[in-house]
């Protein structure tokens, strides 16, 4: 089989010996006879899978004690109408800061179901940057300020967040959850979806600060409250067991990497790869992303025509890379460089796309 380097922009990279575990024990999970996908959500031996998910997650974060960890379902997607459902009161304000489209997707289901604004927007100039923390607009009855903190589909990031102390802070964290230290104490919630860094689809975990469990509105159904699934550990309902067990061998993974910020470094030196290529190629290569808001997970870049830009997509594809076509609504090319894709395929990306300049020009 010809070697695969994976950059799709997820379901994305999972670590090999996350996989090899997940392999070695399909079949006969901890001397069961039994998959961990067919063991009962209350037997202790999923229990134990459950609990452990929970307690790297804290740990590798650095999670205080007065924060839930929760395990939840329907993606990102589904904490777009959950956050307004639970905290857009009569005479709040949902206040969002745009930066790219998965913003603009929480804010349209937000307006669904109450009042909003928006603090800050790069919208005009194509999402090439982050809004400027200066520059933002806050207002004294906001329910909370929301943000995503990584544009997958433009390749930008938050390298640093806006001190929010009269409201919530929230962020949806899909795409860069656990690639790199955060302050969870800057936030009254995280979301994230699990596909990128933390395991396959199917799993979003929250991490929201105890006080906020209790401003619920009675209206909103059971499933669709953060404090039906506090008070019972993220057990209301069958979870998904098997996606909550490749979290859990995810996190052993990125422990035995060194932690987090082992993991930023790598990151950071994967990322430098493809930006130095880009960087270095005397404008044959064009990031979308401004340099000082490029992301460390998603990598987005032209080259000098839409004929190259296809001919480069398939000779990289005939060599074994895979998803590194950008998203159907920027074009272009887009590398995504998550915890698990190895240095080694940022490498041989980095030599290709010198190879295919060198070639072309």
């Amino acid at each position: 089989m010809q070697k695969v380097y994976n950059f799709n922009a997820g379901p994305s990279a999972l670590p090999k010996e996350v996989l090899e575990k997940a392999q070695a024990e399909l079949t006969n999970f901890n001397e069961t006879g039994m998959s961990v996908m067919e063991l009962s959500h209350r037997s202790k031996e999923y229990e134990a899978v459950h609990n452990e998910a929970i307690s790297l997650f804290k740990e590798l974060l650095n999670i205080p004690d007065s924060y839930k960890v929760l395990f939840l379902q329907g993606g990102a997607s589904l904490q777009f109408s959950m956050v307004p459902l639970q905290f857009l009161k009569p005479g709040t304000i949902g206040n969002y800061i745009l930066s790219g489209a998965w913003s603009e997707k929480a804010l349209k289901e937000a307006k669904l179901i109450g009042e909003t604004t928006i603090a800050g927007s790069t919208k005009n100039s194509e999402y090439r940057s982050i809004p400027a923390i200066d520059s933002l607009t806050f207002n004294d009855n906001d329910a909370y300020v929301h943000l995503t903190s990584n544009n997958t589909i433009y390749g930008t990031q938050w390298a640093d967040f806006p001190a929010v102390t009269h409201a919530p802070l929230i962020a949806d964290m899909s795409s860069d959850i656990l690639s790199r230290p955060i302050d969870v104490e800057k936030f009254g919630l995280i979301y994230a979806g699990a596909q990128k860094n933390l395991g396959p689809s199917g799993i979003t975990v929250a991490i929201i600060r105890e006080d906020l469990l209790e401003a619920e509105v009675e209206s909103v159904p059971s499933m669709l409250r953060y404090k039906t699934h506090s008070d019972t550990n993220s057990l209301y309902h069958t979870p998904p067991t098997f996606a909550i067990y490749m979290l859990r061998n995810v996190l052993q993974w990125a422990k035995e990497q060194g932690g987090v910020e082992a993991i930023e470094r790598k990151n950071q030196e994967k990322a430098k790869l493809i930006y130095d290529a880009i960087d270095e190629s005397n404008g044959f290569y064009t990031g979308h992303a401004d340099k000082d808001a490029r992301s460390l997970m998603n990598i987005t870049f032209n080259l000098p025509s839409e004929e190259h830009n296809k001919t480069f997509l398939a000779k990289a594809k005939e060599l074994g890379f895979v998803g590194l076509n950008g998203h159907r609504s920027v074009g272009g090319c887009r590398a995504s460089t998550y915890n698990a894709v190895p240095l080694e395929a940022c490498m041989a990306l980095r030599d290709f796309m010198n190879d295919y300049r060198l070639n072309n020009q």
